[in-house]
């Protein structure tokens, strides 16, 4: 199942995700899992959150520019190489990774990988079919 990320466009200046923290903090929000990319003027923090759609909401309130879009959290085996099939799989059926990142969670000797496919849709079907655990928004929300 598709599970929404929340990415948000902040400024490389101190005190920006502060503000995002806080505002999350303040509105009950919690973080599963976060990534930060950042280039010269501005960062693109990327969120699994608790409740992806009022922290889309308080957010943009708030004058962020805040993006919504759907990834899939695979459950790979925690060793090396536990993530070699699954990008085989991907790869085998022409789709490409725009990008991942990982994080600790509950599952236990496993390590949890979000990732956002060319087609998304498409790498789900993907993973489905060969019987690669994935989470359910609910499950991850409550990490």
């Amino acid at each position: 199942m598709l599970v929404k990320q929340i990415s948000v466009f902040v400024e490389n200046v101190p005190g920006k995700l502060v503000e995002v923290s806080q505002i999350l903090g303040e509105n009950n929000i919690d973080m599963s899992a976060l990534s930060l990319a950042d280039s010269s003027d501005f960062g693109i923090l990327r969120l699994i959150v608790n409740d992806p759609d009022k922290a889309y909401q308080v957010l943009r309130e708030h004058d962020f520019v805040v993006k919504q879009s759907e990834v899939i959290a695979v459950v790979i085996d925690d060793r090396p190489g536990g993530l070699t099939g699954v990008l085989q799989l991907l790869s085998g059926a022409n789709l490409s990774v725009e990008y991942m990142y990982a994080f600790v969670g509950s599952q236990d000797s496993h390590a949890v990988v979000v990732l956002r496919a060319n087609d998304t849709e498409a790498a789900l079907k993907v993973l489905e079919a060969n019987h690669v655990s994935t989470l359910e928004p609910k499950d991850i929300y409550r990490m």
